[in-house]
């Protein structure tokens, strides 16, 4: 079966906006202060480790998670966009999304940095599992899945190059570049949200005409 390349590079890009390595390396850094080089290092395995697990989950049984409660895939990504574009204008105004990042004192009740807030919710968020269920139903039932696969794993690649390098990257990245990231981003994100909600609407609009 060959590979959808312009599919793989929409999973990618998909997922680069809404985790967005380099915007997430300063909290990185910031949840990880006072720990040595080899503590670092296994939080971002830990971390690697948990977003792998839920991003898998979500491409291959998120679906039948929707049935089990009765909702189907186009619910989800109207529901999924909807969240999706609010992360979105959230980034375009720089500021941090409710969604994805959790509040001063969640953070200092944390245990273990690694799973939470790291992986969940700031990395495999309630957008991330939207997107990821979309995708996964998508490349399914079009027989995409070698390009979900390779983008899903290409950008997996360059989150763990982000997190294990976070404390080398961190010294060079000024907070005008990290500004700079988010807001371009949330612009990708925000049409990847816009495409969501358009295709879940046609499929509805088309059902109550038929």
């Amino acid at each position: 079966m060959s590979v959808d390349f312009p599919f793989a590079m929409k999973v990618f890009a998909a997922l680069f906006a809404i985790m967005n390595p380099i915007a997430n390396i300063p909290v990185f850094l910031s949840l990880t202060e006072g720990a040595s080089d080899s503590q670092k290092r296994r939080i971002a395995l830990v971390t690697m480790t948990g977003v792998t697990v839920g991003c898998i989950v979500s491409m291959t049984v998120g679906d039948l998670i929707l049935r089990v409660f009765g909702l189907t895939i186009n619910d989800f990504r109207l529901a999924g966009g909807l969240l999706v574009l609010l992360i979105a204008l959230d980034m375009l105004h720089g500021s941090s999304s409710a969604q994805h990042q959790p509040g001063t004192k969640e953070m200092a009740d944390a245990q273990d940095v690694a799973i939470y807030p790291l992986t969940i919710p700031l990395l495999v968020g309630p957008g991330t599992i939207a997107t990821l269920i979309v995708f996964g139903q998508n490349a399914m039932a079009n027989g995409l899945v070698p390009g979900l696969i390779l983008g899903v794993a290409v950008f997996l690649v360059v989150l763990a190059m982000a997190l294990f390098m976070a404390p080398l990257i961190g010294r060079h990245l000024s907070s005008r570049v990290t500004a700079i990231t988010k807001r371009l981003m949330g612009m990708i994100l925000a049409a990847i949200a816009m495409e969501m909600i358009v295709a879940s609407l046609q499929v509805a609009f088309k059902g109550i005409a038929g």
